[in-house]
């Protein structure tokens, strides 16, 4: 256990910080899966437009990394864009 005051706080204030990034990257997960689940282009559209504006803001924050951001609004873009053929 942490015995100096700063340490204390850093325990806690990092604490913070992991729910704030889990809770971040979780939402960017579910939006994701919403749009690989879904079967109608316009619904998924829909849902890949508001899934990249929150996979920006995670990567601006530095939650994930500028690629890693890139390479799932690329995935999800792709599907989107299969979806767009397949009717």
């Amino acid at each position: 256990m942490a015995q100096h005051k700063s340490a204390k706080k850093r325990i806690k204030t990092s604490e913070k910080k992991r729910l704030r990034n889990k809770a971040a990257i979780s939402k960017v997960k579910t939006l994701m899966k919403k749009v690989y689940d879904t079967e109608d282009k316009a619904a998924a559209e829909a849902i890949l437009k508001e899934a990249t504006k929150v996979i920006d803001k995670t990567a601006a924050k530095g939650k994930i990394h500028k690629n890693n951001a890139a390479r799932k609004k690329s995935a999800l873009t792709r599907h989107v864009n299969k979806l767009a053929k397949a009717e």
